[in-house]
């Protein structure tokens, strides 16, 4: 792991929220209590912290709404 990049097993870049909330222009708790009440999906790291998906994010971005069939099933996996 180089620079805090994390590595996960598909190919697919996960964002911080600091990096989703200048995306979004809010604040990085804003994105925090999205993914709390499902407006987004997250992943944890171990260490308990959120990463989000780039290609989630910029869906949402264009005015897409993200489907649960188009998320992982289950609860949200640690990478």
């Amino acid at each position: 792991m180089r620079g805090g990049e994390i590595v996960e097993s598909s190919s697919e870049r996960l964002l911080t929220p600091g990096e989703v909330a200048a995306l979004f222009r809010v604040d990085p708790k804003t994105v925090t209590r999205w993914a709390a009440a499902g407006r987004i999906s997250s992943i944890r790291t171990p260490g308990g912290h959120r990463r989000f998906r780039e290609s989630e994010v910029h869906a949402l971005l264009r005015g897409e709404e993200v489907l649960a069939a188009d998320r992982p099933s289950g609860d949200s996996p640690r990478v």
